[in-house]
């Protein structure tokens, strides 16, 4: 199936928070639905991390959603991948019809990179070793079969620190798991907002991404309301300008691409 619009979707949108986290009410998602209709998405996905798994009330979000029935609402789940524990994911996967699911690698090897406290670090440790074992994760997170996204790729330059080594060189082995799997990357304007202050994946990686003929989707990563859909048609744009004519939603892990207009 291909629609076209000129802004259309956002796939990467929490309902649940990361600080003081709490169940998401009727009126919370109205919040978001009010957003994306306001901006003029016609989908948007859901997909709260799946440490919040006990806190998640996915029937509520159908019920609301049935009070909008020009916009399509996406049920997703963003998990948190590490190499030993794809039983755990699974397991989480099986317990309901996801539209989609996002895989993304915020930790390794006991180092969770993408907090503020640990930034310092980033500074410390060697720049070509540590992005080299983020893009090997990323690739095993890609070999897994979980997952039909897989998230924010170069999240790893969040606190502007950058490799020596080429990123094309670095992402090589992911970008090729990738393409083989048929899995789809997204274009996430929230690294604007980070330390280094662009969207992930920065622009070269987009560009070998479109080479590759791997397919994008668009997300906010949107933690409240009032951040759905930011910066997206910026990044609409963006993919435009280097050749790219769609991007990809989904329903109950069926792809749904929209063109750019």
């Amino acid at each position: 199936m291909l629609l076209s619009f000129l802004e259309m979707l956002d796939m990467h949108v929490h309902l649940i928070g990361h600080n003081n986290p709490q169940e998401a009410t009727r009126d919370t998602i109205r919040e978001y639905l009010e957003e994306a209709s306001r901006r003029g998405l016609k989908e948007i996905g859901f997909a709260d991390h799946d440490y919040f798994w006990d806190q998640m009330n996915f029937p509520m979000i159908r019920e609301v959603a049935e009070e909008y029935p020009n916009l399509a609402v996406r049920i997703g789940l963003e998990a948190e991948y590490r190499p030993y524990e794809e039983e755990r994911i699974k397991h989480l996967i099986e317990q309901f019809p996801f539209d989609y699911v996002i895989g993304s690698v915020h930790e390794f090897d006991g180092w969770i990179f993408d907090i503020q406290e640990e930034e310092h670090m980033h500074h410390k440790k060697d720049a070509d070793e540590f992005y080299g074992r983020y893009f090997e994760v990323v690739t095993l997170a890609a070999k897994s079969g979980l997952f039909t996204t897989i998230g924010h790729l170069d999240l790893i330059k969040l606190f502007g620190v950058r490799p020596k080594k080429d990123i094309l060189t670095l992402a090589d082995q992911a970008l090729t798991t990738i393409a083989e799997r048929g899995l789809i990357l997204e274009v996430n304007t929230n690294g604007r907002y980070k330390p280094v202050a662009e969207f992930y994946p920065e622009r070269r990686l987009i560009e070998e991404i479109m080479r590759r003929g791997i397919e994008f989707t668009l997300g906010s990563d949107a933690h409240c309301a009032k951040v759905v859909g930011r910066d997206l048609e910026e990044v609409s744009q963006l993919l435009r300008q280097i050749g790219v004519h769609s991007v990809v939603g989904f329903s109950k892990l069926e792809k749904i691409r929209y063109k750019l207009v």
